[in-house]
């Protein structure tokens, strides 16, 4: 299976940037014990407070498709409901070198 690499972008409403980052950490520890998760790092963007990024690497599909589906996940959904203004996830892979 392919691994999978996943770009998150989050942007909170102004104002609101504290409690998304707030939810955002709350759900790393109960993320990066997930099977297949190889790597949960979030980052946020130096000129604007409110955007933030998570950078993660899966082992595949299956395993983050799991992962969108639990229960942590849904907890972030309820604890910022109305503060987001993008949530965008990019689901990427390796590409194959040339060699």
């Amino acid at each position: 299976m392919t691994p999978l690499t996943i770009i998150a972008k989050i942007k909170a409403m102004p104002g609101a940037e504290s409690k998304v980052r707030q939810a955002l950490m709350q759900l790393i520890p109960s993320t990066i014990t997930e099977a297949g998760c190889l790597n949960y790092d979030l980052h946020r963007f130096i000129e604007d407070p409110t955007l933030f990024l998570f950078y993660e690497n899966w082992e595949n599909e299956s395993f983050w498709r799991q992962h969108r589906n639990s229960v942590h996940g849904r907890t972030f959904k309820a604890d910022t409901e109305g503060l987001i203004t993008v949530f965008e996830v990019l689901l990427m892979q390796p590409e194959p070198s040339n060699e």
